[in-house]
């Protein structure tokens, strides 16, 4: 089984001809992505070493010119988790979320944590129920103030924009939509 990966950073444009290339990382600090040793893309079977340069560029062990660099457009950049340092007590890396268990703050089921995405105007998590259903619920800590990673779960507080699937078996038709009736 493949250890678990961690996704540190994308490759950008190219830069000159050199095969230079943009590089958007997701460590804390930009350059921390170059201490992580070699790199892998999604699949595991491309490594790179990452040099990091100053203005957001970064050069790749076997890339040497503008066409190779091209290629590698919009490829996302993986390390193996056990490279990344230690969490306290009270922190977690995002990805340790994903297949927790989520929980109303009475204890019942809402679902699996799916994604945690930030798409610019603030994270949020994507909660799967059973019957399929994905929510997306904002990562802040009145949506979600409890996580428990070692345990497997999390607490979320969906706020009312949010539809919050009934209990099963309560009778309620889920095909139906409110206020429409059959045509005859």
């Amino acid at each position: 089984m493949d250890a678990k990966r961690i996704l540190v950073g994308e490759i950008g444009r190219p830069h000159g001809v050199k095969g230079l290339v943009k590089l958007r990382s997701f460590t804390e600090e930009p350059d921390a992505i170059s201490r992580y040793g070699t790199l892998t893309d999604e699949s595991g079977t491309r490594s790179f070493a990452v040099e990091v340069l100053p203005g957001g560029l970064a050069r790749l062990r076997g890339v040497a010119d503008r066409d190779a660099a091209a290629k590698l457009t919009g490829m996302r950049l993986y390390v193996a988790r056990d490279a990344l340092p230690a969490t306290e007590e009270d922190e977690f890396y995002l990805s340790d979320l994903i297949g927790l268990l989520a929980v109303t703050e009475d204890g019942a089921e809402f679902g699996r944590v799916m994604s945690v995405d930030d798409f610019g105007g603030g994270a949020f998590v994507t909660v799967r129920d059973k019957a399929g259903r994905d929510r997306e619920i904002p990562f802040t800590r009145a949506c979600v103030p409890v996580i428990d990673a070692k345990a497997g779960r999390c607490t979320v507080v969906p706020p009312d924009e949010v539809v919050v699937p009934p209990p099963e078996g309560d009778g309620v038709d889920e095909g139906a939509d409110e206020g429409q009736g059959s045509a005859a």
